[in-house]
């Protein structure tokens, strides 16, 4: 894996055509629209939360933080806001970017210092996709630091197109029907995990992201990793919105709108018992398979 080229971080990010200020102000406006409706919906943060917003240095963490900030002022409860960075020692890493913008702003934050990246390097072979693993150790440091420090809620940059993309990416690869829900509690159900940007379109966040000129640290540890399943399905989804514009916001809305009686999960519906003329027990399938023999 290749070091950062940190000559990028000064650089000026080209765009194909500059927003004018009247966009750029009704997209910032959508923006805290659409987060503060999530929170409200699924009920995200309450009074007296201790929210920590994790921030990697992409465009999506940078957007969360700064317009969580802007809530946070007009919100109808009291709730305090600590960005934390997870530095996991990736060689070229730009280690000033963040501590530097986070001052500037005058926010909370603390920088975790743990050496992942090595971990990562020296378990999985060289080509092949580091995701899992790599994700599973950050989890395990946030959540750590999380519950040393009595946070009540991690927040976490990922945004509607993430939610249709991981959606399809379990269908496709892993047989389910399962996505990334705006709100979860952690399997040792000790933290409650909130995306804030669960109603928020990538688009709108890149032209954000542009206008406020955060400090982006360009990521070449997985997303540049060209093979991975997220990688084929998001070029997928970029397609069908070619070609057929709102598609995206469309599944994105079926994903609130979930019908069990019209899909085939015995477990969440009661298809056995449905329109039954009899009571008593059903046949199991041993019972109706038995004179078929075995399969060939």
């Amino acid at each position: 894996m290749s070091r950062i080229p940190l000559h990028l971080l000064d650089a000026p990010r080209p765009v194909a055509q500059k927003a004018d200020k009247r966009e750029i102000d009704k997209v910032a406006k959508r923006l805290r629209h659409q987060v503060g409706r999530a929170i409200a919906d699924f009920g995200m943060i309450e009074e007296g939360d201790k929210v920590m917003v994790c921030l990697s240095g992409g465009k999506d963490s940078y957007t969360l933080l700064d317009i969580l900030l802007q809530l946070q002022k007009k919100a109808p409860v009291r709730f305090s806001i600590t960005a934390v960075n997870l530095d996991q020692k990736q060689p070229g890493f730009p280690e000033h970017v963040l501590p530097e913008y986070l001052r500037s702003i005058g926010v909370d934050f603390h920088i975790i210092e743990q050496d992942t990246y090595s971990v990562v390097s020296r378990v999985i072979p060289e080509g092949k996709t580091m995701c899992s693993l790599c994700s599973r150790l950050r989890r395990g440091s946030l959540y750590s630091y999380a519950e040393q420090h009595g946070f009540t809620k991690i927040a976490l940059g990922h945004h509607r197109d993430d939610m249709v993309n991981t959606f399809f990416l379990n269908m496709f690869f892993h047989a389910k029907l399962s996505g990334m829900p705006p709100k979860l509690l952690s399997d040792d159900g000790k933290h409650v995990v909130i995306r804030p940007l669960a109603y928020v379109r990538e688009s709108d966040i890149e032209l954000h992201a542009e206008a406020k000129g955060f400090p982006i640290i360009p990521c070449n540890l997985c997303g540049s990793q060209e093979n991975l399943q997220r990688v084929q399905v998001k070029k997928m989804l970029q397609e069908w919105e070619r070609t057929t514009p709102g598609r995206v916001e469309t599944m994105a809305r079926a994903l609130g709108d979930i019908r069990p009686s019209q899909l085939a999960d015995p477990t969440l519906f009661d298809f056995a018992g449905l329109g039954r003329a009899q009571s008593g027990d059903l046949p199991d399938a041993h019972a109706w398979l038995a004179s078929e023999g075995s399969p060939e």
